[in-house]
């Protein structure tokens, strides 16, 4: 008997059958875009069949050079292009998965001069205004998504999703907020759709019926003048007698201010649109988003709100994730926090994406753990990300590992982080590694401060000095006054007054600001209801609001709050590419003023001064708290030159201090760890 007997079950498509109802959702990783990179793309796919997943869907590939996202990008319009996929597909195949190959026509999200969509509207998210789509050139895009699902089959794919949400061309047709047409192809719903339904036609004639047609539909667009419930029901039933052969969930567009994936969203926030629409349609309906963990994919199955749940981002994290779950090894899972960083905000940046907890995704071929020969004793100093990171990959490759931690917990400053407001998935990576901890055998000494000499004495082959950061203090007069507090001390829960000035807009300034937002012992996660409400989204699935937008209401700041920097570029120019608009927006609706070229003078019992445009002006503050970086613990190193037993290696924050860097910190520890 199975813990997750939905999530477990085959799904029968009539001429094919899945094993099971995960589908690894599309997720751009560029190595799609050069052919050369295809092994390393093959690699990535196989590690995630061989780990059990029943259905996997590729990153976006272009029918056409119109549809590029960037200039140069990954088209399937040529028998080369369909020959050099086979070695993705035959690596998933020999796994026994399936997958399909993504097209998407970027419309106006291309992010290059020839750029078309519905109607010449520019997006706010790209500096190119598109060209308006002839009658002629609408029939021949029809032609070329055909051609690319016909070549996608003899590429050796079992079926193709057409990516019509997000704000992508499609998209675009579909919705009032860009397809301003009034010939065929625009007007009412049933012209909106035309082109949509018309591609579907196409694209079945040219497969036959024994292919998968997914169609990832937009079912709420977060935009104004969006659809209502009633016309996505109108589309995907429209959908359905063109010939898909599953329905895909789409949420919100790129450009929509309202956050759909990032970690402060709830989990499975809007399943409740796909379990509308479903009333509607017969074939089977795949839920999305924020959707990580099994509990909560057997839920939205076992309640009859979809068919499927699809999931990227875990998957990337864990590519043994339905295997972890099919054999009752759920505490293993390597979870996705919804962080964004090397995932979406690499792919935005053009970069090679891979994950945050999992530094291997992407780089299979290149990042391997291979069991050692000669094992080594290995002492692990710091019970941050960098030291378990290091520790259990060292261990899982057959060196003995001792882990010491100079705190009563392991987590270092991750523990700070997951009492942040909407951070609450940063426990799961704590709780990951904690299991690692014990089924790699590493030797875990909490409440264990070391020096060189007890290193020394040991007789440790390697010493992996992960000791991390302690805050930066402050060098102003005043500094040394009560009311003054490390980002530490408020994290873990010091006193803070009513009126606070935080020093530094740095990733941990806006974490702090947003920390103190909210009264102290507030229950998190956030409910669905109040986020919903916070962010102006329609609660009912049925919504018959434009875009299922309402009007937001914001719960007043318990606290008045100034953040503050030196610099004089925008607050939070550095934060993530596609999260840092959510922190942003978070505190300027609670009234957090920002201010910027920003020199602290001294902090007195009036407050603190500071010189803003050559003028000294008293924030009349009640709390300073000190977010201005921070300095590396890196004691233990011997100096240059220095005769030592061990072999010293330096890694994660104790390396560089600059902000907290899980990132780089979990990276650099399993690629020192695969070196030794």
């Amino acid at each position: 008997m199975s813990d997750y007997p939905h999530l477990l079950e085959p799904l029968n498509l009539g001429f094919t059958q899945l094993k099971n109802r995960v589908v690894m959702g599309s997720m751009h990783t560029k190595l799609e875009d050069r052919f050369y990179h295809y092994p390393k793309l093959a690699a990535y796919f196989a590690e995630r069949a061989k780990g059990g997943v029943g259905l996997m869907i590729t990153g976006g590939v272009s029918p056409n050079r119109a549809g590029w996202l960037l200039p140069m990008g990954g088209t399937m319009n040529t028998m080369g292009d369909a020959l050099n996929h086979r070695l993705v597909t035959h690596a998933v195949h020999r796994h026994g998965g399936k997958i399909l190959l993504q097209i998407l026509h970027a419309g106006r999200y291309g992010y290059h001069p020839f750029s078309v969509s519905a109607s010449p509207i520019k997006s706010a998210i790209n500096p190119f205004k598109p060209r308006q789509m002839s009658d002629s050139e609408i029939l021949s895009t029809i032609k070329d998504f055909a051609r690319c699902a016909k070549l996608a089959k003899l590429g050796g794919y079992d079926g193709v999703e057409i990516m019509g949400s997000e704000g992508y061309l499609l998209n675009q047709f579909i919705s009032r907020t860009v397809n301003q047409r009034t010939d065929r192809w625009g007007g009412d719903v049933e012209g909106r759709m035309r082109f949509p339904v018309e591609i579907v036609k196409a694209v079945r004639a040219a497969v036959g019926e024994k292919f998968i047609i997914c169609y990832r539909l937009s079912l709420i667009d977060l935009v104004h003048n969006g659809n209502t419930m009633d016309e996505v029901v109108t589309i995907a039933k429209a959908l359905e007698k063109a010939g898909i052969t599953l329905l895909n969930t789409g949420i919100g567009w790129h450009e929509a201010r309202v956050p759909t994936i990032v970690t402060s969203v709830p989990r499975a926030a809007f399943v409740g649109v796909t379990a509308e629409v479903r009333k509607h349609i017969s074939v089977p309906i795949i839920a999305s988003n924020r959707i990580n963990m099994p509990d909560t994919a057997e839920k939205i199955l076992a309640d009859g709100q979809a068919d499927l749940v699809s999931m990227a981002r875990p998957l990337l994290a864990d590519p043994d994730w339905v295997n972890k779950v099919a054999t009752r090894r759920v505490d293993e899972i390597n979870t996705c926090i919804a962080c964004n960083q090397a995932c979406l905000d690499h792919a935005f940046n053009n970069q090679r994406v891979t994950c945050l907890v999992n530094p291997r995704a992407c780089y299979e071929t290149e990042l391997v753990y291979v069991k050692t020969r000669k094992p080594r004793r290995i002492a692990v100093v710091g019970g941050g990300v960098a030291g378990m990171s290091a520790a259990t990959v060292a261990a899982s490759r057959g060196h003995e590992v001792t882990l010491f931690e100079a705190q009563a917990d392991i987590g270092g400053q991750f523990n700070l982080a997951r009492v942040v407001p909407g951070k609450e998935e940063f426990h799961e990576t704590i709780r990951y590694f904690r299991k690692m901890i014990e089924k790699t055998g590493v030797e875990l000494r909490l409440n264990t401060s070391v020096s060189r000499e007890d290193m020394e004495k040991q007789g440790f082959d390697d010493v992996i000095v992960a000791t991390g950061v302690v805050p930066r203090q402050l060098k102003i007069d005043g500094a040394n006054l009560p009311q003054v507090l490390s980002y530490a001390d408020v994290l873990k829960g010091a006193p803070v007054g009513h009126r606070v000035a935080v020093i530094g807009a740095g990733g941990i300034g806006f974490d702090v600001s947003e920390f103190l937002l909210h009264p102290a012992g507030q229950p998190q996660p956030q409910p669905l209801a109040d986020w919903e409400r916070e962010w102006g989204i329609d609660p009912n699935p049925n919504y018959s609001t434009e875009g299922g937008l309402v009007r937001a209401q914001v719960q007043p700041p318990v606290r008045e709050i100034f953040l503050l920097q030196r610099k004089t570029t925008s607050l939070g120019a550095g934060l993530g590419k596609t999260s840092g608009w959510v922190h942003r927006a978070q505190l300027n609706k609670h009234h957090v003023r920002m201010l910027r070229g920003v020199s602290y003078e001294r902090v007195t019992s009036e407050g603190l001064w500071i010189i803003v445009d050559g003028q000294e002006q008293l924030l009349r503050v009640d709390t300073v708290v000190v977010c201005a970086g921070q300095e590396s613990v890196r004691e233990l190193m011997p100096a240059e030159g220095e005769t030592t037993g061990a072999k010293y290696h330096l890694i994660g924050g104790a390396a560089l201090a600059a902000e907290l860097d899980a990132k780089r910190a979990i990276r650099e520890g399993a690629e020192l760890a695969a070196r030794l």
